[in-house]
């Protein structure tokens, strides 16, 4: 069984067209700018081993983000949930967002696959179980064809307004450091009003478009060398 299904299939290709099908489906569709979409589930608490009651509300006025992944008890997504809970304490206790992982398995799936998966022995996150899809499909990611979801991930501002998103297929896991300079950059922008570069990292430079717009259109390099961006 692969990260992208979880019942059997006929093959890779009708997981392909399927995938195919449901990004055309969703063109013109993104998230970014939009309302992070209410819902409320059943859930697992890793970290207290209790089911909990989830709602969107829990993350009204705070930094937080909702990760889809397609299943539990699959092979990419362990990697994922493990790599995200390795920089927990980082993302909820430093930056202060609050993260929600999301799959369309039952919150007992949850807590087994915790209990199971030696690469989530030290897990902390919250699990949302979505077994209808309902909220998967709020967020766009819901794969019809196989009950399961894309590999969806969310930022969204104190405001409940979605700033940034990765959406993906499933053969291929993300990377979380990449999605923590982003919160680090969404955080620094809002703060400041500075704009940042590609590939900004705290202590490098922004753009004070807030201060200089007029000056700078047109004149970016005299602000910052590829140097600087590539740094």
């Amino acid at each position: 069984m692969s990260c992208s299904t979880v019942k059997p299939i006929d093959g890779e290709e009708e997981v392909q067209e399927e995938i195919k099908q449901e990004i055309k489906e969703k063109k013109n569709m993104s998230m970014v700018l939009q309302k992070m979409p209410e819902f409320t589930m059943k859930g697992y608490d890793a970290k207290s081993g209790h089911y909990v009651d989830i709602s969107s509300e829990d993350y009204n006025g705070v930094w937080a983000v909702v990760c889809f992944y397609p299943a539990d008890f699959t092979f990419v997504c362990p990697t994922e949930i493990a790599a995200m809970n390795a920089h927990l304490d980082e993302i909820e206790g430093e930056l202060g967002v609050k993260v929600l992982a999301v799959s369309t398995d039952t919150h007992f799936s949850h807590k087994r696959f915790h209990e199971t998966e030696p690469l989530l022995k030290d897990l902390k996150l919250t699990i949302g179980a979505d077994p209808t899809g309902e909220v998967s499909k709020k967020f766009g990611v819901y794969i019809e064809g196989q009950g399961v979801a894309l590999r969806g991930r969310y930022l969204i501002n104190p405001e409940g307004i979605i700033v940034a998103e990765e959406v993906q297929a499933p053969m291929v896991g993300r990377n979380v450091k990449e999605f923590v300079r982003q919160i680090r950059a969404w955080q620094h922008a809002t703060n400041t009003g500075e704009v940042c570069p590609a590939g900004w990292t705290p202590g490098g430079k922004t753009l004070p478009v807030n201060t200089d717009e007029e000056q700078m259109t047109g004149r970016v390099g005299d602000y910052i060398t590829i140097e600087e961006i590539l740094s």
